[in-house]
């Protein structure tokens, strides 16, 4: 199964060592109930792929690892088919030596938008959530995060990240753990907590904005990443059964609501950095993701609406701060 002792030993030694009193329980919980069916699958996968040395890791502005070379095209060959046992790639784009997984998604895009507009990541904990394969994760650590924690509960995401990291020998200080938000207990311990595309699929935002909240520091800093649409304060799309086909998604609300509930949670410091409409060549269909995609979601007839005639995607980011709390300032006073 998948081993997470290196995590383990590595935040015993960090401010995240409180964490140790519930997670590895819950881990072997999780761990105990897929013992079968495609996680099973995929890290049979995951145990084939072959150990390759490399010193080429490129995490400042891609995820790329290895040189060209240092594989035979047997090989290459090889690892693309192990990897294409993890379909559909939705968060990317990776390179891994000379093989392009040309994910659905241009992450690559999103996290340009949004790092000019954030505190620098250098030496701060950060965690993801609902961070997919990790791409941003990667893209956290070669900004300098010392350490990188994403949480999604997707198995599949999981052993894309796993798959990853075996290619890049190890890499410490970054780790996906396959649980939700309201798994985590109140940390109070990341400089950075990102949520992106998570916000509305929560049947409760407001519960969701307080369990970021309370993985901060005082201080730290919130990137709120997620869909809008335009409008006041007062303006907010509950859609009906789907949006973009989408079942779970129960609330839209402007980027001014939006600021609203932030306020209301008790956020400082609040600032809309970008409004950006999705476009076909961000979210796209592609050989590593052959399911429908946003070109699917959009009426055929006004791509500015979904099918079902709500406004097209439409997306937001909101950086905020939380305050400090001066009965914990002195506890984390003490971090490193």
């Amino acid at each position: 199964m998948i081993d997470f002792s290196d995590f383990y030993q590595q935040i015993a030694k960090n401010r995240l060592s409180h964490w140790l009193h519930c997670l590895p329980g819950q881990l072997h919980d999780w761990q105990k109930t897929h013992l079968h069916g495609d996680l099973a699958r995929w890290v049979r996968a995951l145990h084939k792929l072959p150990k390759i040395s490399t010193e080429r890791i490129e995490l400042t502005d891609s995820v790329s690892i290895g040189r060209p070379g240092e594989i035979s095209s047997g090989e290459m060959k090889k690892i693309e088919s192990l990897l294409g046992q993890f379909h559909p790639w939705r968060k990317g784009p990776f390179e891994v030596h000379g093989i392009s997984i040309d994910t659905e998604w241009r992450s690559d895009w999103k996290w340009d938008r949004l790092v000019p507009h954030i505190s620098p990541l250098k030496y701060r904990y950060v965690l993801d959530v609902g961070c997919g394969s990790g791409y941003h994760l990667w893209r956290m650590m070669g900004a300098g995060a010392k350490m990188a924690v994403g949480i999604d509960p997707s198995q599949l995401f999981l052993c894309q990240f796993e798959a990853i990291k075996h290619f890049a020998n190890g890499y410490n200080g970054i780790q996906v753990l396959p649980l939700g938000i309201e798994e985590l207990p109140e940390l109070r311990a990341f400089d950075t907590v990102f949520s992106m595309g998570v916000l509305y699929h929560r049947r409760s935002p407001i519960d969701h904005l307080l369990q970021l909240k309370s993985q901060l520091r005082g201080g730290g800093e919130l990137v709120l990443e997620t869909l809008v649409i335009d409008g006041d304060e007062h303006q907010v799309l509950v859609p009906g059964e789907r949006y973009g086909k989408m079942r779970n998604v129960w609330f839209i609300p402007s980027s001014a609501a939006l600021v609203g509930w932030l306020k209301k949670c008790g956020f400082e410091n609040i600032r809309v950095v970008d409004e950006s409409s999705t476009t076909l060549q961000e979210q796209r269909r592609t050989d590593w993701m052959r399911n429908e995609s946003l070109a699917d979601f959009l009426d055929p007839q006004d791509p500015g609406k979904t099918i079902e005639g709500y406004p097209a995607p439409k997306r937001t980011i909101i950086i905020a701060n939380k305050p400090i709390d001066p009965q914990y300032q002195q506890q984390e006073a003490s971090y490193e």
